[in-house]
């Protein structure tokens, strides 16, 4: 009984010892193909580097990236490469530079004030600018430091990816050429709620778009632009121009909307006595509808609009309640 246990517990060390070589086998396999992700900062185009040489005062120095990615020091006589490395593998470049000229064990620091990787928000924000960053930001980090959306932005934002001068990828320079401008678009409650979100890359562009319009011409108390910041229906904009004037006609408001593509524009017809009593349905309004309760010809409503803006700007553009 005794053997029976001995070799049970060696069978189990055997077993546990065969387990253990193979995990460690697959870990190592995984770990030959896994892209393990650098989020160090690599010195870009126009960068300013302070160079410091341990106990030789007279190399210290500052210098700019060149446009040819490249930095010129003392006693080299040729530039070295900069652009996409880090702060820690230029200051090894340029010891070795110095070791070759026969100086003693230096020892090299870099430090880097960051000015080619940027980020652009631009638009309806309370802060609008370009924002030099250092590390990867969310979409609503960059939305917070701009001062979020100010009292002209709609419900709105497109983030366009135009690729950056300064982006590096596997330590070469991605330029804006090697790819394809990237358009993002958004509903700025959807970020804040952090329902969706995009991680931002140097040389995007952040744009909080302005409310959008809708015009009102005609019988109505107050006629002109109205900026709207959400889904908005017929009613609710003839709520907002303050209602009709006695004479106008109830039963032939008509909404102009534009076709995609050229200036043309489509005639919809609506009954308000029957989206009142619940006939048919109160249609929703998209951005740049002329809603005219008129009779005058298209061509009389759009210079009729254009008149109105020209003379009472900025009163002819007003808010949504």
């Amino acid at each position: 009984m005794r053997k029976l246990r001995i070799a049970f517990l060696f069978c189990i060390l055997v077993l546990t010892s065969i387990f253990s070589a193979f995990a460690q086998t697959v870990n190592s396999q995984n770990l030959v193909g896994q892209t393990v992700k650098d989020d160090r900062y690599r010195i870009g185009f126009q960068d300013d580097l302070t160079i410091r040489v341990f106990r030789h005062i007279d190399l210290d120095q500052k210098v700019s990236v060149s446009p040819a990615g490249t930095i010129m020091l003392f006693r080299l006589d040729k530039p070295l490469v900069a652009v996409c490395k880090t702060q820690d593998e230029l200051a090894s470049d340029i010891a070795a530079a110095y070791k070759e000229k026969k100086l003693r064990d230096p020892q090299v620091t870099v430090n880097a004030e960051q000015k080619s990787q940027s980020i652009m928000v631009i638009g309806s924000v309370e802060r609008a600018g370009n924002y030099f960053v250092t590390r990867q930001y969310q979409l609503l980090e960059m939305l917070a430091m701009a001062g979020g959306p100010n009292k002209e932005a709609g419900n709105r934002l497109i983030v366009a990816r135009t690729g950056s001068n300064s982006a590096c990828k596997n330590n070469s320079i991605v330029t804006a050429t090697d790819a394809p401008i990237e358009l993002y678009d958004f509903k700025i409650r959807d970020i804040q709620e952090g329902k969706k979100t995009l991680l931002l890359q140097p040389g995007d562009v952040v744009s909080v778009l302005d409310a959008d319009i809708i015009y009102v011409y005609g019988n109505v108390n107050k006629q002109g632009a109205i900026k709207i910041k959400g889904p908005t229906t017929l009613m609710q904009i003839l709520a907002s121009a303050e209602g009709l004037e006695p004479t106008a006609k109830k039963d032939k408001v008509r909404i102009l909307r534009q076709v995609a593509g050229n200036a043309d524009r489509t005639e919809m017809v609506f009954d308000l006595n029957s989206i009142d009593k619940g006939k048919i349905k109160d249609p929703v309004l998209e951005p740049n509808d002329i809603v005219a309760v008129s009779q005058d010809s298209t061509k009389a409503i759009l210079r009729g609009i254009t008149n109105t803006i020209k003379t009472t700007i900025p009163g002819a553009i007003y808010r949504l309640p």
